[in-house]
């Protein structure tokens, strides 16, 4: 008999005793399954709290599907009883709409189109590694006088270390920040006008910026912490590169100077297809049977 399947989505250790609970309730009928869909099994800020929450979480729940290899690694950790777990990448998110004429896109963020731009997309928190861009930007200005960074997102600490750190550098002309929250509608826009996603995290485990560059078939920069380089091939559709200013400006530099755009946009494109929400729908019903009585 095919048993009834629960799937939690599993973000952060704070869910854990809510999700917990529920699971161990709802198999009190003795027939439902439980399965973890888990983006961070820790997260990246931690605290004493998830020692308690998050292996409470791990003891409840029968199955775990994780969105990188290295959060099946930390699920591992903390499974004492070997449950099924397995790998399945983050879909790509394809509701956003077509991408815009590049133009069309400038004009509707009021920024020139004579200049090329990088795109640092989502909420600014310290481990997103915006400092460390803006590093790499400092060193490369005069290398790359035609290159400015769009910064499009909610800052999640105080802004004014960020733009203290822009003076500093003297890129005031050529750092253009958006802090606000950025509606669905508009996130075409911003992917739109940028040639180059950077992700310059400190840590990581996988990233849904990623999967919305692949929509957009944008090339991508990201450094090789967590999941990040199991999506992004070095050298075919971006860079994975260490946790490094230097490395990061010569990533940016070896991208404009070598004229990559064009080559890894057509990776990107042929990619993508690996990322298919069936792919995502088949794991489960895999899981499923494993766990069947």
């Amino acid at each position: 008999m095919q048993p009834d399947l629960l799937i939690s989505c599993y973000w952060m250790s704070f869910m854990a005793p809510c999700f917990g609970t529920i699971e161990r309730i709802v198999k009190r009928n003795k027939k439902t399954r439980c399965v973890g869909l888990v983006h961070n099994m820790l997260p990246h800020e931690p605290s004493i709290l998830d020692k308690l929450f998050a292996p409470y979480y791990v003891r409840h729940t029968d199955g775990f599907v994780a969105l990188s290899e290295a959060v099946v690694h930390d699920i591992a950790r903390l499974d004492k009883q070997h449950k099924p777990k397995t790998f399945s990448p983050h879909p790509i998110y394809d509701h956003y709409g077509e991408s815009l004429p590049r133009t069309a896109a400038l004009k509707r963020l009021g920024l020139p189109a004579d200049k090329h731009y990088l795109l640092f997309f989502g909420l600014v928190r310290a481990y997103k590694g915006l400092d460390l861009l803006l590093d790499a930007m400092g060193q490369i200005s005069d290398k790359l006088p035609q290159v400015d960074v769009i910064i499009a997102g909610e800052f999640y600490e105080d802004e004014a270390k960020y733009t203290e750190q822009i003076t500093r550098l003297g890129l005031q002309e050529r750092i253009h920040i958006f802090n606000e929250f950025v509606p669905d509608g508009e996130i075409r826009t911003f992917f739109s006008a940028a040639d180059l996603i950077v992700q310059p995290y400190k840590s990581a485990t996988q990233s849904g910026v990623t999967q919305v560059a692949f929509h957009f078939e944008k090339p991508m920069l990201v450094t090789n912490v967590g999941g990040l380089d199991e999506i992004v091939h070095h050298g075919k559709m971006g860079y994975a590169v260490s946790v490094d200013a230097v490395a990061i400006a010569d990533a940016i530099c070896d991208f404009y100077q070598n004229k990559r755009t064009q080559a890894f946009s057509d990776y990107v494109c042929a990619e993508k297809k690996k990322y298919e929400w069936n792919r995502m729908t088949a794991t489960f019903t895999q899981m499923l049977a494993t766990l069947a009585p």
